[in-house]
């Protein structure tokens, strides 16, 4: 409850962690590490994780997509490396909380969004993955595709997330700047680089052009610095090995108005492993 005058405004509020791209071994360590204190300790009610770098730098297992969600991880969006790792392509279509990006052709296994129930809340929370089009392998036109979507799904929910997975920081602005006051928040992945541009647009929607990336940060956007080095110097192929050090959790916690879905307040997160 929140007093504004003489009246008493009833509301619930709702508090969302989101991770950007997680790299390898040293990026699950870190969310097992951190994702129960976090919850914990900042009262979080849901959290989303980009993980199509959590298998060895590359892909996702269901392996690995279970240990995600024994950290505490309730949704995992993913992008154009979603495919690295053969055995997704036959189990995520009856995994309902791994979404590729919905802008793939409709005959491609899985979905590219779900609706799921906040644990210990009756409140429901709509997740959507997309896919950018510039600098990226070409699929169908997420700017088309997201307005019927997202209409879809303000019929069951008013809280709505989008993890936009795109290279360009203008198409991720651009494609914000179009759902504003339609979902509550829409966080850039793909760079791996954390921008400092957190922000709510005047409608109400929590916008941030690029969570970062979960995992080693002395290297090269989780790479080893070495063969990233030769690859440059030389222009011939190398092995990109995951770093190890300076392992950092990447992301975002924006709190919803669970009436409204209006975001009330976006801020980047970037933490040490203990």
């Amino acid at each position: 409850m929140r007093v504004f005058g003489l009246f008493e405004l009833y509301f619930e509020g709702m508090k969302l962690l989101f991770i950007g791209d997680i790299v390898g071994q040293p990026g699950r360590r870190i969310v097992a590490a951190l994702v129960p204190v976090l919850r914990a300790e900042r009262a979080i009610d849901f959290v989303i994780a980009n993980g199509e770098n959590s298998a060895g730098g590359s892909g996702i297992t269901p392996r690995i997509a279970a240990e995600l969600f024994a950290t505490g991880v309730d949704v995992i969006t993913t992008g154009d490396h979603l495919w690295d790792q053969k055995e997704v392509v036959e189990w995520i279509s009856g995994e309902s909380r791994l979404l590729r990006p919905l802008n793939y052709p409709p005959a491609v296994p899985g979905r590219g969004s779900g609706v799921f129930e906040i644990p210990g809340s009756k409140t429901r929370i709509a997740v959507l993955n997309f896919q950018g089009r510039t600098f990226m392998p070409p699929l169908e036109n997420p700017f088309l595709l997201a307005p019927p979507e997202v209409s879809r799904l303000r019929e069951q929910t008013p809280i709505l997330f989008v993890d936009f997975h795109a290279e360009a920081t203008s198409e991720k602005i651009a494609f914000a700047r179009m759902l504003d006051g339609q979902v509550s928040a829409v966080v850039g992945t793909h760079t791996h680089v954390q921008t400092a541009d957190e922000q709510i647009f005047p409608g109400g929607t929590a916008y941030l052009t690029d969570a970062g990336f979960t995992g080693p940060h002395d290297g090269v956007l989780g790479r080893e610095l070495d063969p990233v080095l030769k690859r440059f110097l030389t222009g011939m192929p190398q092995r990109f090995e995951v770093a190890q050090n300076r392992v950092l959790l990447h992301g975002a916690l924006i709190e919803i108005d669970a009436l409204t879905g209006k975001a009330l307040k976006i801020e980047r997160i970037s933490l040490p492993l203990p």
